[in-house]
């Protein structure tokens, strides 16, 4: 369903800016971090170290953005990842 405005309007006040704060204090603790953590591995900008399969082009079809307005999803349970919820583990502040 759709969310009322003065929800959109009040969480775009406090949680959005929140959020964007312990983004920033992540990013600034962020080359530390990797330094500890796999420093040559960047797939980003090497893709020959990307461990992901590939995926041949020809596998792949073009959906246009109408057909995923009735997708199904009741039957799929909610995980604590989906709600955005992480542990002391995966997060870097």
């Amino acid at each position: 369903g759709s969310l009322p405005k003065w929800v959109v309007n009040k969480s775009s006040q406090f949680l959005a800016p929140k959020a964007m704060k312990k983004m920033y204090k992540a990013c600034l603790k962020y080359p530390e971090w990797k330094l500890k953590h796999d420093p040559h591995f960047k797939p980003w900008l090497f893709p020959e170290q990307s461990r992901l399969p590939t995926l041949a082009l020809s596998e792949l079809s073009l959906q246009h953005a109408d057909s995923l307005e009735n997708i199904d999803e009741s039957s799929l349970a909610e995980t604590k990842d989906d709600r955005g919820e992480a542990s002391d583990e995966d997060s870097v502040n």
